[in-house]
């Protein structure tokens, strides 16, 4: 089966997705991955949700709220990030935004005065690195080629730094069992107490939120919709009970999606 994640080649997608398939397909945006799997062009795809760091990827969030989609599982790996360029001589460092922001320490006090140019993926960050001997790239270690030297190993801030991605489908492939499940709440509406009241149906239910995030709802300024993962699987008593609670303080105006229960796998 066809997995569509982040490319080019040597994403950190890209070797998450090889735990699962050889037959890979690449998108060069989260966007347009989660939108091929959720219009059944694929059946299944692999994007990054939140670093340990540098918390969620805003682009994965918001293309969770624009297209429907089923959660399968959660991979969680480790990320250990590497300088490599052709020189010690350069005055460019380029990579994924997330992968500059998780090695700002590095960074700042090695190369304080380099320019620092935003990639769509490390991967691409390591091709323009290949092609342009005055940029370094910031990727993984193993992303060294005949062009690129590694000059520098695990200059991640912290060695703890890791990466929750979300194995997707269609959203008729949404799953009842799982040890987690995630869940959008758009209330579409303010008042005193409504988050309270969101975390309080949760709370009457004893169970445990491992998630909450507000995004903006991109309808207009201080309108926003929240983002819930939580230890239980959707079919439980506890979890439809929650549901129908969201479902009553949001009817006005609002909407509840849930994205299907899962279970979590740590790669080593």
């Amino acid at each position: 089966m066809s997995i569509l994640t982040l490319g080019p080649a040597g994403t950190y997608s890209h070797r998450v997705s090889l735990s699962f398939s050889d037959d890979i397909v690449f998108r060069n945006s989260v966007t347009a991955i989660v939108k091929d799997v959720s219009d059944g062009t694929f059946d299944k795809g692999i994007i990054p949700v939140e670093n340990s760091i540098e918390g969620s990827v805003t682009e994965s969030l918001s293309s969770l709220v624009d297209h429907d989609i089923a959660i399968l599982e959660e991979v969680v790996a480790p990320i250990q990030h590497a300088l490599l360029a052709q020189s010690t001589t350069f005055d460019t460092i380029t990579s994924h935004p997330q992968a500059l922001a998780q090695c700002r320490n590095f960074i700042t006090s090695n190369y304080p005065d380099l320019k620092l140019e935003p990639t769509t993926s490390t991967a691409s960050g390591i091709d323009r690195a290949t092609e342009d001997d005055s940029i370094a790239a910031i990727g993984h270690p193993q992303s060294s080629n005949e062009k690129l030297k590694t000059l520098a190993k695990n200059i991640q801030d912290q060695s703890s730094n890791s990466t929750r991605f979300f194995v997707i489908a269609p959203p008729t492939k949404r799953q009842k069992l799982g040890k987690k499940t995630s869940v959008i709440i758009y209330p579409q509406s303010d008042y005193s107490g409504l988050l309270l009241k969101i975390l309080q149906t949760f709370a009457d239910q004893d169970i445990n939120l491992t998630r909450i995030e507000s995004r903006p709802s991109g309808n207009k300024l201080g309108d926003y919709l929240f983002h819930i993962d939580f230890e239980a699987s959707s079919d439980e008593s506890r979890t439809l009970e929650v549901f129908s609670n969201l479902h009553a303080i949001v009817s006005e105006n609002g909407w509840v999606r849930s994205l299907g229960s899962y279970n979590v796998t740590h790669l080593s």
